[in-house]
Order: structure tokens, then sequence, then C-alpha cells
């Protein structure tokens, strides 16, 4: 595994995480899912990517990663960045979703019992919240670390100026923001795009200026940047059971680009997911990118990307022409909108 240093902070993370969002809990069998963080592990994947709300349902993979604690990776914690978040609708009522102090850290006392931790690594804003101020927000990711209950504070999915302002604020009342987490991929590339309302800069430009790392989720673009949907929609298709994939968004100019991109990748003698893999880790200003996996032979064949050739100038300019936006970023009107 390679590993880079997360901005100018102390922290190393593997070019590859394993994100545990919709693959774990009621979605397979737990030896499935054991079987997939094993391993990961023990490929060199040492940050694994929680949220309090991954599922199905929401904090079941939380549980899952609690009983691998206690059970197989016993003794191994300290070899393992585990992150969390909190920010999308958790449970009912005024405080179970959006980024109040209340929700925020209510949220993390339960994922650190579900987890059977007294501290994550990593814990992160889901998202910007334009209801609460970024004052009470990032106060209460603040307290998080004062007492103990994370070592570093993240955000996600903020745009360039909200996290400009997020920056200031943290400034302000003594928190050091470390990372963030933003949805990236050739399908999906708004954190390359100059921001009018950051004068200009690109999320990418903020957060390099700030020293902030950046852990990329969803390279794969909902599974629209592998070899599954080249010819179609197949039977048990994350598209086909109507998940967070869909299929209106496989339109036949796209599929015309990923087939594009699918021999781009072959005449580089690698897999669609291999190259959009390494296409989404080949900014240095990246420092991981988080993938799912839905069994340990998909978790392997992608980590094929950690020993991927570097692009060349022709590659890149080729991948350019069929990296379009196909309308996959479905956090947006949620999240990097605001």
């Amino acid at each position: 595994m390679t590993f880079r240093r997360a901005g100018r902070s102390g922290l190393d993370l593997p070019l590859v995480s394993l994100g545990l969002w919709q693959n774990f809990g009621a979605a397979q069998p737990f030896e499935v899912q054991r079987a997939i963080v094993l391993a990961a592990v023990e490929h060199g994947i040492t940050h694994l990517d929680l949220a309090n709300n991954y599922g199905p349902p929401p904090g079941a993979a939380e549980e899952v990663m609690g009983t691998l604690l206690r059970t197989d990776l016993r003794g191994r914690r300290d070899e393992l960045v585990l992150t969390t978040k909190a920010g999308y609708r958790m449970w009912p009522g005024p405080y179970g979703e959006h980024g109040s102090r209340a929700y925020l850290l209510r949220s993390l006392d339960q994922s650190l019992r579900r987890l059977g931790l007294e501290h994550v690594d990593v814990f992160y804003s889901h998202r910007f919240d334009p209801a609460t101020p970024l004052e009470e927000t990032l106060g209460a990711l603040k307290t998080a670390v004062d007492q103990g209950k994370a070592l570093y504070a993240g955000i996600s999915s903020y745009s360039a100026a909200r996290t400009r302002q997020a920056l200031a604020v943290a400034s302000r009342i003594g928190l050091r923001l470390t990372l963030h987490q933003p949805s990236y991929s050739m399908l999906n590339r708004w954190i390359e795009r100059p921001a009018a309302d950051a004068g200009g800069a690109s999320l990418l430009d903020v957060v390099g200026a700030a020293g902030l790392g950046t852990v990329v989720f969803s390279p794969l673009a909902q599974g629209m940047l592998t070899e599954r949907y080249l010819g179609g929609v197949p039977a048990g298709s994350r598209a086909a059971r109507g998940g967070p994939l869909d299929p209106r968004m496989l339109t036949a100019e796209t599929l015309d680009h990923v087939r594009a991109l699918d021999r781009i990748a072959h005449d580089r003698g690698q897999s669609l997911a291999q190259m959009a893999i390494a296409w989404a880790a080949r900014d240095p200003r990246v420092t991981s990118v988080v993938v799912g996996a839905s069994s340990t032979e998909q978790l392997l064949a992608n980590l094929g990307a950690v020993a991927s050739p570097p692009f060349s100038t022709d590659e890149l300019e080729a991948i350019d022409r069929h990296a379009v936006d196909a309308d996959v970023n479905i956090w947006a009107s949620r999240s990097s909108d605001l």
C-alpha cells in the first residue's frame, strides 16, 4: 500500500481506503462483511470510513465494525484510522439531523457506543447546514476533539466558499480542521471547477492552500465507472435494485463516454475501475480515495489501482474528452450547492 500525508497534518492515509456505506448491515451476510474488512486490513487499508447512518439500517455499519474490533481485530485498534460523521438524518425529531451541537455530539456518543470505542480518529460534519451557524457546528467538532472523543476534525461535501468560511470560523475558535471529504470521479468533477463565490478558486485550490487533506469518495460514480453497465442495466445491479444510482443517469451519451473510457483503460492494461481510482488520485492534493466493496474479489481487483502506471499527457487528454459531468453528484442539492 502507498501512503500519503494528509495536508499539513501528521496523519498518513492509505492511497485507497475502505468505505462502509452501502454494503454493510442488512445488505448482505455478516461473514461477507467480515471477509471484506479483514481483507482490506491485511492488504494495507488502514483507513476505514464510516458515518452514523451507514447501513442499512442506519448505525449497522458501525455495529459491524464494533463487532470486528472486539473479535478479529482485537488488539489492532491503534493500527487503524477509524472515522465517522453526522449531519444527515439519523433519528426522528429536530435533533436527529443537520448541524446542531445537540445532534452532532449526541450522535458521536452513539457512534462510540456502537463501535465500542472511547474515541474515533476523525469526526466529520457530514454536510453544511445553512440553518445552523458555523460557529455552532464547528464548535461541536472542537468539543469532540477537546474531550478526547475524536483526534481530528473534518468536513464533508462543503463547497469551496463554505470551506473558506469554515476555515475562518475554525481559526477563530481554535479548531484545526484536518480533512475534507468530497465526492469526485471522472463523471463528477465539481471539486476542480473554479467557484465564483470563492474568488475563482476551486475546492481543490482551497483545501490545498489551507493544508487540508482530501479524502474523495464515490470514485466509481456509483458503479458507472465499472464494466457492469457497458451493455445496459443488468438484473441485480445497484441501478436495478433502485439504490442511489438512478437508471436515468445511464443515458446513451453517458454510456458512450464510459465505453470510451473503458477502451482507454484496457489500452493501459487495467480495468476501468482501476483507472478511475488511479485518476481520482492523480492530483497530489488528494490524500486518499474511498472505495466500497460488495465482495473481497471486487475489493482486491480495485486495489490494483495502487500499482497503476503514471498517466501520460496523451492519456489524460484522451480521458478529459470523455470525463464529463453525468449528474451523478446526488448529494449536491443537500450539501455542496448550499
